[in-house]
């Protein structure tokens, strides 16, 4: 894996245990997700996928749950066969999501590992802050 770490955060209006919810249950993941269903049991050590349409083409991403700790942190590993990559460990990213309690409501931050460069953590960055702002937009409605 490369050092290369996109990063997106947000705050969110509402408390940590709302926010944990809008991570966790696949019915308000695809409200914010564009849509991907997601299947998991959240035991840790368990596999997880992600399943949609992007741009008219049906993909499943996969991964393995690697922390649950609500409502402070979760932790996945995530693969998309849509990245042109082999389906071994070096293609995999870790996604953690930590919450934190704010005054206001929630702190959620997003770090992304396995970026191959500067530029690809970007535009991670940036896909990521899109889907966290969405992520509050449904929170907050």
């Amino acid at each position: 894996m490369s050092d290369f770490v996109a990063e997106a955060q947000t705050d969110i209006a509402a408390e940590p245990e709302r926010v944990w919810a809008a991570l966790t249950e696949p019915e308000q993941i695809a409200a914010w997700m564009l849509g991907s269903r997601v299947t998991t049991t959240w035991e840790v050590g368990s596999p997880i996928t992600w399943d949609g349409e992007h741009d008219g083409t049906t993909y499943q991403d996969k991964g393995e749950v690697l922390t649950y700790d609500e409502p402070h942190e979760l932790s996945v590993t995530h693969y998309s066969p849509m990245m042109g990559q082999p389906d071994e460990p070096e293609s995999y990213h870790t996604l953690v999501y930590t919450l934190r309690a704010t005054d206001d409501g929630t702190r959620l931050a997003l770090t992304q590992d396995g970026n191959d460069s500067a530029e690809q953590a970007e535009q991670f960055s940036q896909n990521w802050q899109h889907m966290l702002d969405a992520l509050r937009a449904h929170v907050e409605d």
